[in-house]
């Protein structure tokens, strides 16, 4: 269920890059246990809003920030390690980036870095992310086959199995279906809504219709500017406070 207090918030952030804006003081927050979408054109600041949540954004040399981002109440960039930062969030990346070792070796990486050693652990986490990214009726016989043998819609459900092995409590996904079939994706949307049971999802997506199906609220990024944030039955509506919000999701631009 979802919850009116805040996972994310997010305050006045703003991004440029070698001085060029990415997001102009963004003020947004992500409830606990809900489905979130950001939608917008190319260059929006969408991915860069992901990569300030986990703080990825500071491995772009370029990248100067201000704002707050706090995750759970806790200000992230007050993390001394950002490692132990990104094993509460789990990121998916627009490609499937196979690793190039086996399917349970993928599945495994992160525990194993973290220093988990137990193998009867690790089979647990293989079999758990397997089944809740629906992949492991189809390679619960491979688990020893390279990852990057796999279908270009396996190896995505792959990569989110490998996001949630640390348990994470917050999922980002950065179109994660750009490179997947229509059928891979809506198992993907399927095993979203269920894992979103437990834990607070954000869904950067180009596509809207995705968007209205899939999550709770939808927030529109227009320039590095958040124009509306919304619960779907106003944004996808003519209820929208904000004129380009309904042209938006009614394919007039973009």
């Amino acid at each position: 269920m979802v919850s009116a207090s805040p996972m994310i918030e997010v305050e006045n952030l703003s991004v440029n890059y070698a001085g060029k804006p990415a997001l102009d003081q963004l003020t947004l927050d992500v409830r606990r246990n809900e489905i979130l979408a950001v939608i917008g054109p190319a260059n929006s600041g969408k991915t860069t809003l992901l990569n300030c949540i986990n703080r990825m954004i500071e491995t772009i040399p370029s990248a100067s920030v201000s704002g707050t981002v706090k995750v759970d109440g806790h200000n992230v960039a007050e993390y001394r390690d950002p490692s132990l930062l990104r094993r509460r969030i789990g990121m998916v990346f627009p490609l499937p980036v196979g690793l190039p070792m086996t399917v349970y070796e993928n599945v495994t990486f992160a525990p194993r870095m973290a220093g988990e050693k137990d193998r009867t652990v690790l089979d647990e986490t293989v079999q758990r992310c397997l089944k809740q990214s629906a992949l492991w009726d189809e390679v619960k016989d491979r688990l020893d086959d390279l990852g990057t043998r796999l279908s270009g819609g396996q190896q995505q459900r792959l990569t989110i199995a490998r996001a949630l092995s640390l348990n994470p409590e917050i999922l980002c996904l950065d179109e994660f279906s750009i490179a997947v079939d229509p059928v891979t994706t809506m198992k993907i949307e399927e095993v979203l809504k269920e894992l979103n049971e437990n834990m607070t999802i954000v869904v950067v997506t180009n596509l809207v219709l995705q968007a209205k199906r899939l999550a709770h609220r939808t927030a529109l990024l227009l320039r590095g500017k958040l124009v509306e944030v919304g619960d779907n039955e106003v944004i996808f509506s003519r209820q929208t406070a904000d004129a380009r919000t309904f042209q938006y999701v009614q394919g007039l631009f973009g």
